[in-house]
């Protein structure tokens, strides 16, 4: 009905108008006016109730102040160069323990003990937290606003330890254990791709179930060691020795370019994983890839975790990562791929390897950015956001 009287309000063709491209103003033939009409269907409870909590505890604003929803100190969204950065100013969680209320934490890794060349990913976290300010919740195509249709909390960050890799991969496994336990959808920001092997081995911990992974990259990490230590290299060698997580069911795309070490192929074959470089990418195309990936990554599992590190995107859009590698993915692309893969539901997902050292102008942290909440719209616009709790079905042991 409401999309019917949207349609009867625009303005008709003028007559002579070329027929060899669609109408412009037919909703029916645009995707652009369907989402704009798909807008007025949603809601804006937990915006208006922000605006009046904000009004409460940040008090009134001046009397000038014509916008009454305005409040003398920030509180919420607006304005988006003010406020605490929090990841999109989700609540900040203190007390751990309650992040079982929301349906998604996000969980900083601040962490580059694992680097092999340029270190900096430890401010990872940070970065990409600063710029998601930028962010609202409401995206136009999708037709979703997150803020409506979920909840979203950050947990902070883990505590880890600059020294020491495996004391920090205890402690990283530790935090996505107890948020996983709880039914919240784990969302990690690193760090260096390190940390790929604890926070598998995190959420491995609180379930019986087998989980696939979707990993996105250039590089393979599935050494065993590099310069005799489990570095961001290695992970993926280390997370499929878990009971629960096998090779068959590790899936990477974008692996190529000249920093693929060999000592990683001969692990690549013979643990018969699957891999897709760009130029099967290039023939194949996007959705079929993606289709494959998915039907390898949940061959005979349960759930599927997404591991993304920003250097699998062409080393030009990206350049605050450690180790760049041109020929990668175009950024649509990349959100194509994520859009894809998320839509049949996630068990926790990770974007690594931003590095705000070597960044410019925030646009590899603003990539990350985006590669996490194009996820999360993909899940909530197709119902597959909170699918992962059924797979929970064990406590939560420290490590």
């Amino acid at each position: 009905m409401l999309f019917n009287r949207v349609l009867q309000r625009l303005p008709k063709p003028k007559s002579g108008t070329r027929s060899h491209h669609p109408n412009p103003f037919d909703p029916q033939t645009t995707r652009g006016w369907k989402a704009a009409v798909k807008e007025a269907a949603l809601p804006t409870t937990v915006h208006d109730a922000e605006v009046a909590r904000g009004l409460e505890i940040g008090l009134p604003g001046a009397s000038s102040i014509e916008d009454k929803t305005i409040p003398t100190f920030s509180r919420g969204e607006l304005p988006h160069f003010a406020g605490i950065n929090t990841f999109m100013k989700a609540p900040f969680v203190e007390d751990v323990r309650e992040v079982g209320g929301f349906d998604a934490t996000v969980i900083g890794v601040p962490f580059d003990g694992g680097c092999t060349y340029r270190a900096g990913t430890r401010f990872g976290p940070q970065g990409i937290r600063r710029i998601s300010a930028l962010y609202t919740p409401y995206n136009y195509e999708m037709g979703i606003d997150l803020r409506e249709q979920m909840s979203l909390c950050d947990a902070g960050d883990v505590f880890t330890i600059p020294a020491n890799l495996e004391k920090s991969f205890d402690q990283i496994s530790n935090a996505v254990a107890h948020v996983a336990a709880t039914g919240s959808f784990p969302i990690i920001l690193g760090g260096d791709h390190s940390i790929g092997f604890p926070t598998v081995r995190g959420l491995a911990s609180v379930t019986s179930k087998r989980i696939g992974i979707i990993h996105v990259d250039r590089h393979a990490d599935i050494q065993e060691k590099d310069l005799d230590e489990r570095m961001h290299t290695t992970p993926y060698f280390h997370a499929t020795n878990l009971p629960n997580v096998r090779p068959e069911n590790l899936v990477q795309i974008g692996i190529g370019g000249w920093q693929v070490p060999r000592a990683a192929v001969g692990n690549m074959v013979e643990r018969r994983t699957n891999i897709f470089t760009m130029d099967d990418i290039e023939q194949l195309g996007i959705e079929k890839v993606a289709e494959m990936a998915l039907e390898r990554a949940w061959d005979g599992c349960d759930a599927v975790y997404m591991s993304y590190d920003i250097d699998s995107i062409e080393a030009a859009f990206v350049p605050g990562t450690g180790w760049p590698e041109p020929g990668g993915l175009l950024p649509r692309e990349a959100l194509k791929l994520v859009g894809l893969v998320a839509k049949e539901g996630l068990c926790g997902m990770e974007v690594v390897e931003v590095s705000p050292p070597y960044d410019h102008a925030d646009i590899t942290s603003l990539m990350a950015l985006r590669i996490v909440v194009d996820a999360l719209g993909s899940m909530v616009s197709h119902g597959t956001m909170g699918d992962h709790k059924k797979i929970i079905d064990k406590p939560f042991v420290p490590f």
